[in-house]
């Protein structure tokens, strides 16, 4: 029996400072490679932030001036994937010498994504994710991933994926992981409410697979001064309370859920409780019907504009034009 030591990191972003948040992400992956970790996971959003509270401007049909220097704030703490900032977090993760799943605010020209990063133990940037249905409001800040990012890593502590916040709740694409074999789940969130406890226990029992979720823990301090959030201006306030969990593949809870403060939470796990708990369900196998049910899944990556080269006129090639 080989166990593999996890973890789930509770921390908050320093809203719109993205150098003191890889700081502070930083100490943190110190900490945790102080605790033997082989795999270490990020709430969303860490990097880049979640601005809860603002409305960036936004009502039915109209759009003001100071949304839009929220917006133009937000994007410039985003960062690029890959760039500077995806190095620097490759350098933590080959610090501890462990995976590491990161939430961060991606930035593609001017459209902003909700994105999981997956770095190896070596420091290489392996993959991403980015979340196939921003909730809410989240639509007007985040635009949509698509199909090309939803990647199942083989590793050595078995199948690693992530699904962000509430798409969790996508039964697609929770089918799609399993089909995948994912036995690792990574759920970065800023759900803090206790339903959410439940649904990360129902997709480990049903999955027969260890969920990792990182929930922020995110307080009024943590955003500058003129923070202009609907929750109020007190430094105690706190936006997003945690509610960080590991489950296991039966549903037992192996560490958390901790609220009110940052943490580490650990378990030590082992890759063959996954085959103990798929031998009367797994999902994708044995217990599926596909005489009966049927998913496509469309992995094709989207783009707005696709030039064909026999499509594009050379000055050379063109009659007196």
């Amino acid at each position: 029996m080989a166990l593999h030591r996890v973890a789930v990191i509770q921390a908050g972003t320093t809203l719109f400072d993205t150098p003191a948040t890889l700081d502070r992400m930083q100490a943190l992956c110190e900490k945790a490679g102080s605790m033997q970790i082989e795999l270490a996971v990020f709430p969303e959003a860490y990097i880049g932030g979640y601005p809860k509270g603002l409305d960036f401007g936004a009502r039915m049909g109209t759009r003001s001036a100071a949304g839009r220097e929220d917006y133009l704030r937000y994007w410039r703490s985003a960062i690029d994937v890959p760039g500077a900032e995806t190095a620097r977090i490759g350098s933590f993760a080959a610090q501890m010498k462990a995976f590491l799943v990161t939430g961060v605010i991606e930035r593609d020209g001017a459209t902003l994504y909700c994105t999981a990063l997956f770095f190896g133990p070596d420091g290489a940037l392996l993959g991403k994710h980015r979340k196939l249905m921003p909730t809410a409001t989240e639509r007007l800040v985040w635009g949509q991933g698509d199909g090309s990012t939803i990647p199942v890593l083989d590793t050595p502590l078995g199948k690693l994926g992530a699904a962000i916040c509430w798409e969790n709740y996508m039964p697609t694409l929770r089918q799609t992981m399993y089909a995948k074999g994912i036995s690792l789940w990574c759920a970065p969130t800023v759900d803090e409410r206790e339903i959410w406890q439940a649904s990360m226990r129902h997709i480990a029992y049903e999955g027969r697979t260890f969920v990792l979720s990182a929930c922020q823990y995110l307080t009024r301090a943590d955003a500058p001064a003129e923070y202009d959030c609907v929750q109020g201006s007190d430094p105690e306030t706190v936006l997003i309370r945690g509610g960080s969990v590991i489950v296991g593949p039966d549903g037992t809870i192996l560490a958390g859920p901790v609220y009110g403060k940052e943490a580490i939470l650990t378990a030590d796990i082992d890759p063959d409780d996954i085959i103990r708990g798929r031998y009367d369900l797994d999902v994708s196998g044995h217990y599926a019907r596909p005489d009966v049910f049927r998913l496509t899944v469309d992995e094709t990556a989207r783009q707005t504009v696709t030039l064909a080269e026999e499509d594009i006129i050379f000055p050379e090639d063109s009659a007196g034009f």
